[in-house]
């Protein structure tokens, strides 16, 4: 513990969520979405940007969870997700997360881990506020550390399945100090990535696997995209039909 703290004051910057730099990026985007509805969602005292888009009689909901500094309509990975898993019949809430500034690294971000609870407790609650019976959590990079630090601290009794994309992702010199806690996790749970991902996300892909498949879902999986960077560049509709393709095989109504 004592090595963490001193890790991380030694290569922190910033230890409060940029709450101007989030607002700025609400406001360039509110205005611009074409597809699903600008929902605001509180966590405590602070109300920050979510955008629902609804699949034609749905039940069933996908929280998904941006990278790191992004936000919930980001060209890259996010909007490909929440736009075209509709219609695989799929309601989906892309969430604002807590961002820093563009200079911050993984250890900057650690300290905030916990602000990010709320916003995904937040996130959860407004879907099943609109019938969503069944939830599954779609995080990428940072998201997928954040996402994981939710589900340490309050398991996975909200979820019907979780996919982690990019996952492990971290800086140079900059390795993981939590632990994803994929032997705990009950539901499915699907570990996609690119070809061309993070040297630390391919290397650490088999550990993962192995973690996942020690929790005993068999309906669990790991995917590797070809062509793919970490973000997906260019590549969307191939993640959009790798993830939709593994959820339609949970059988989730």
């Amino acid at each position: 513990m004592v090595l963490l703290l001193a890790l991380m004051l030694e290569n922190s910057v910033i230890a409060a969520a940029d709450l101007e730099r989030e607002r700025r990026m609400a406001e360039e985007i509110s205005d611009v979405i074409l597809d699903g509805e600008v929902e605001m969602l509180r966590a405590g005292d602070h109300e920050f940007l979510s955008i629902y888009t609804e699949a034609e009689s749905a039940t069933r909901a996908l929280l998904i969870i941006h990278g790191r500094g992004f936000h919930p309509d980001w060209a890259d990975t996010v909007q490909p997700l929440r736009v075209e898993l509709v219609e695989y019949g799929w309601n989906t809430l892309s969430i604002q997360m807590p961002v820093l500034g563009k200079e911050a690294k993984y250890y900057d971000y650690l300290p905030i881990f916990d602000e990010a609870i709320p916003r995904i407790e937040a996130g959860l609650e407004f879907l099943r506020a609109q019938g969503n019976t069944n939830i599954v959590i779609v995080a990428h990079s940072c998201g997928v550390h954040m996402s994981m630090h939710y589900l340490k601290q309050q398991g996975d009794d909200q979820l019907s399945a979780y996919v982690g994309i990019g996952m492990g992702a971290t800086d140079y010199r900059q390795p993981m100090l939590e632990a994803f806690p994929l032997k705990a996790i009950s539901v499915p749970v699907l570990d996609i990535y690119g070809a061309e991902d993070y040297p630390a996300v391919r290397r650490m892909a088999p550990a993962r696997w192995q973690h996942i498949q020690a929790a005993g879902n068999s309906l669990s999986a790991q995917k590797v995209v070809d062509d793919a960077d970490h973000y997906f560049t260019d590549q969307g509709d191939l993640l959009v039909e790798a993830v939709g393709e593994w959820l339609g095989s949970l059988n989730i109504e």
